[in-house]
């Protein structure tokens, strides 16, 4: 339902259907389908979602059956993403999404119409076909947003290629949708993303600079939502997106403790990262934010601390009043800390280019300056240590 209400849509009453098996022609048994039909028929209901994958076959049938649109789970997804998508990047990604979910429906549009269109000339066969040419004309134009995308990728890889050489580490937020990411982001790094109570609010990636108590900066970067069951081609139409968490060096997890299938909608945005290529990370470097503490009794909140207690890479957080929101930003500090070693490096004194480079860019813990060099321990990590090697090696 949470779905549905995400479009302003007015539930007239919904069910939990039970059948034995799945039936061909309507999905459910005819007994359901001529019961939800008086039903749609009584409150004159303008369309019936199935919380399932429907074939475009099932979908044609309870519409004859019910005089009434159906939709499927992945038809209304890709009705809010249409709804929410504000960049250019997210509508090329809602549309590629959409049009490879409609080009499997063609069917239903052309039931009611002559299929042939007549050939040319005096040995001209019967022609193409409607659907012939209407999915020739959808794959065309998927081709083209694919190749839109492709470009979106390159730009977005070169703005990863400039975030390292400056360089800044990538903490990427994921979790649930309306798991409370974006007021999260907004909380740590005083932004003012769009954060609303209502699902896939975020449909573009944002990144801002994120100041760590030690003085150094991360660029946090907020992504969109995901949700339990989001079929194979909305993934893959986002992946230019998800990317971003893919390339990130730290990745947290903001979860909606208070939501009551918190555990699974867990296990969803985990398998989803799983099929990302992000096992690793899942088993052993991820960082858990336990929002929405606020929302939660004494007794649970006793829990999650002494979880937190436990674990090291758990942190229970408000991003609403702000609590506990220091102490993950300590974490990722810690975190991004513990990629860096301190190295030992002498330089000539009058190299002044590359001893601002390792201010910049590392930790410099100590600096000893004798009449022609300056022997200098510095925190590093190997990308930046290999960086200042390769610059030195530079004629």
């Amino acid at each position: 339902m949470g779905l549905a209400r995400a479009i302003k849509l007015d539930i007239v009453a919904a069910e939990v259907v039970r059948v034995a098996r799945w039936r061909p022609a309507t999905l459910v048994g005819s007994g359901a389908v001529a019961a939800y039909g008086a039903l749609i028929r009584d409150g004159a209901v303008a369309v019936a979602v199935l919380d399932a994958a429907v074939s475009p076959a099932q979908q044609r049938n309870l519409e004859r059956e019910w005089k009434c649109k159906v939709i499927d789970r992945t038809g209304l997804i890709l009705e809010i993403f249409g709804a929410r998508a504000r960049t250019r990047e997210g509508q090329l990604q809602v549309e590629l999404a959409a049009l490879s979910y409609q080009r499997s429906r063609l069917v239903r549009s052309w039931t009611h119409l002559e299929r042939q269109r007549g050939g040319f000339g005096f040995l001209g066969g019967p022609g193409e076909s409607q659907l012939e040419i209407d999915r020739r004309l959808i794959g065309e134009r998927i081709a083209r947003l694919k190749r839109e995308l492709d470009e979106v990728k390159r730009t977005r890889a070169l703005h990863r290629g400039a975030r390292k050489r400056v360089p800044y580490a990538v903490v990427a937020l994921v979790g649930y949708t309306n798991a409370g990411k974006s007021t999260l982001f907004n909380r740590l790094t005083r932004a003012a993303v769009v954060a609303e109570d209502k699902l896939f609010a975020t449909l573009d990636p944002t990144m801002r600079r994120l100041p760590l108590p030690s003085g150094r900066h991360a660029i946090l970067s907020d992504t969109v939502g995901f949700v339990s069951e989001l079929p194979t081609h909305l993934v893959a139409a986002f992946r230019a997106t998800l990317e971003e968490v893919t390339e990130a060096d730290l990745v947290v997890h903001v979860r909606d403790v208070h939501h009551a299938d918190s555990e699974a909608q867990r296990d969803d945005v985990l398998r989803v990262l799983t099929e990302l290529g992000l096992g690793e990370t899942v088993e052993h470097g991820l960082i858990e934010a336990l929002n929405k503490i606020d929302l939660l009794d004494a007794k649970r909140r006793a829990v999650l601390r002494n979880q937190a207690q436990r674990n090291r890479d758990v942190v229970p957080v408000s991003a609403a009043t702000g609590e506990g929101c220091d102490l993950l930003v300590d974490l990722l500090d810690r975190r991004l800390e513990s990629d860096r070693r301190l190295v030992h490096l002498d330089l000539p004194v009058s190299d002044g280019a590359a001893l601002a480079w390792l201010y910049r860019h590392g930790e410099v813990v100590s600096r000893r300056d004798d009449e022609r060099e300056a022997h200098v321990d510095v925190r590093l990590s190997d990308a930046d240590l290999a960086k200042f090697r390769s610059r030195r090696a530079a004629p």
